[in-house]
């Protein structure tokens, strides 16, 4: 795994310090460096000597009397710029000893070295200091790490176990209380966990905000990169943790741990992360569970150009989520794809508003048919949606279409791209399929051929009655001779009671044939 920085030990910052009862006892006063009070503690130190720096290995908070200064400002300023070099986090000074007020030769030298310089008032032991700083600091440092172990645990059970991405993500949510967002290296979202508002808060302008976070890790943004054998293929991002900034790092690394692991070990025969966030995406629009308006955020966070558009929702019967996907690549359409239940694939492009979008989508299943090699492929689509917040009502036209012509490719002639106006009554039955009253009816209608050794009688009729009551083309479709078609069907007649020459009774039977397989798919 490859990670930003090595994670630092936790730590208290200089104000956190000046907080604590026992520092407020001796009435701390900040008289230089304000402005770099969240510097990190990472010890405390008591030292008097003027070449203090040579003792010290960074962040550490200076006790002094300022006994051995007294009296030699160049002493008094050599103190402090010897701190400011050994990257010292802060220098207390107890005035009382050697100094009544804070001198003017250390004050402004810190200000001008951006250390903070405080001053107590008050006599105050160090040891009581000292102790409780030291105490607290391996205190957080016992928790953070504590909280490490957990998480590793807890990440690697659920990989063990074969859980989703997603489950992963909810846990390193849990832990940082904090929305958390996986993206690829052009900062495209492929994941996210945490509570809703937040996560889409976020996501709402994620580009900018992922661009201008990219360099730096203030107000909480902690990231991990994501990668192996010195290759970076994304980031996980803690946004706006509240914790301590050394434990938000060790949580970002555990993840990151955790997701490079998932990720090896689901191999290459796994779907991506992008077709991962793709399908949840889709399948929300699909669902209509949450609106399309609270979607927009994470649309547009997955790469999705959704400003000024037009969105063809497509359904594609038998077409694989990867090919399809290279295709959209290949033909330079920007879209989304993603397998939903029931066996279609769903495909929503975004156009601009100056293209054509029927004929687009045209090109689309006419290149797919061509590279499938398999002329039976549907493509049902939509009406082009003008608007965001009617694509959900789109993509399920477009799989509806879909389902209704499913298994009807080989008797009937469709058009390259297929639409509501194209699947006439077969479209009606398969809305109303859930109707209890077309249930009935189709049951009655059937019901002298729902056995269990009549399938081969049932599928001569729904052919017969598919081609439009054509003997030759039913005996062809089915091989056999028109002398053994017409002994079949004369047994299908006697089975249903109807004379299937008469429009009015093969109608009924054929609507009745339509309800029964769209409830049996």
């Amino acid at each position: 795994m490859t990670i930003t920085s090595d994670s630092p030990e936790p730590a208290l910052s200089v104000r956190q310090v000046l907080t604590l009862e026992r520092v407020l006892a001796g009435q701390p006063e900040v008289v230089a460096g304000a402005s770099h009070l969240d510097r990190p503690v990472r010890w405390v130190h008591v030292a008097e000597a003027a070449d203090v720096g040579v003792m010290l290995s960074g962040g550490e908070m200076v006790l002094t009397t300022g006994v051995l200064l007294a009296g030699d400002e160049v002493k008094q300023d050599e103190y402090v710029r010897s701190l400011h070099r050994a990257e010292a986090a802060a220098v207390v000074l107890g005035l009382g000893r050697a100094f009544p007020a804070a001198p003017d030769v250390m004050r402004r030298a810190a200000e001008r070295c951006g250390l903070p310089m405080v001053v107590l008032h008050r006599p105050f032991p160090f040891a009581e200091l000292t102790e409780e700083v030291q105490s607290r600091l391996v205190r957080r440092k016992f928790a953070a790490v504590s909280l490490s172990e957990a998480v590793r645990t807890e990440l690697t059970a659920l990989i063990t176990a074969g859980a989703p991405l997603q489950r992963l993500l909810d846990e390193v949510a849990r832990h940082s209380a904090c929305p958390v967002v996986v993206t690829n290296l052009a900062h495209r979202v492929l994941g996210t966990a945490g509570e809703r508002p937040a996560v889409d808060d976020v996501l709402r302008d994620w580009e900018r905000i992922a661009r201008q976070a990219g360099g730096t890790e203030g107000d909480g943004w902690i990231r991990a990169e994501l990668g192996g054998r010195g290759e970076r293929w994304g980031r996980i991002v803690l946004c706006g943790y509240r914790g301590d900034t050394a434990t938000g790092r060790l949580l970002a690394d555990r993840a990151a741990e955790a997701l490079v692991l998932h990720r090896m070990l689901a191999g290459a025969a796994a779907r991506s992360w992008e077709e991962q966030s793709a399908q949840s995406l889709l399948t929300d629009l699909v669902s209509g569970v949450v609106p399309a308006r609270q979607l927009l955020p994470r649309a547009r966070a997955a790469g999705l150009p959704v400003n000024r558009r037009t969105f063809v929702p497509l359904a594609v019967r038998d077409g694989d989520p990867s090919r399809l996907e290279r295709l959209l690549r290949l033909l330079g359409l920007p879209g989304l794809v993603a397998e939903l239940p029931g066996g279609a694939t769903a495909v929503l492009l975004s156009v601009p508003r100056d293209q054509d979008a029927g004929a687009l989508a045209a090109h689309f299943a006419a290149r797919l048919r061509t590279e499938s090699g398999r002329d039976h492929t549907v493509v049902a689509a939509a009406e082009p949606r003008a608007g965001w917040d009617d694509v959900p009502t789109g993509l399920r036209e477009a799989q509806h279409v879909a389902d209704a012509v499913a298994d009807s490719c080989a008797v009937l002639a469709l058009p390259p791209v297929v639409r509501l106006k194209d699947v006439h009554l077969r479209g009606l039955i398969r809305l109303l399929r859930d109707d209890p009253h077309v249930q009935s009816f189709a049951e009655r209608e059937l019901d002298g051929l729902l056995g269990e050794t009549d399938e081969d009688l049932l599928a001569v009729l729904r052919t017969y009655l598919a081609t439009g009551r054509n003997k030759s083309r039913t005996a062809q479709l089915h091989h056999v001779s028109r002398p053994a078609l017409y002994r079949r069907l004369e047994a299908i007649q006697v089975r249903l009671g109807v004379d299937l020459d008469d429009f009015e009774q093969a109608a009924s039977v054929h609507i009745a044939l339509l309800a029964h397989d769209a409830q049996h798919q």
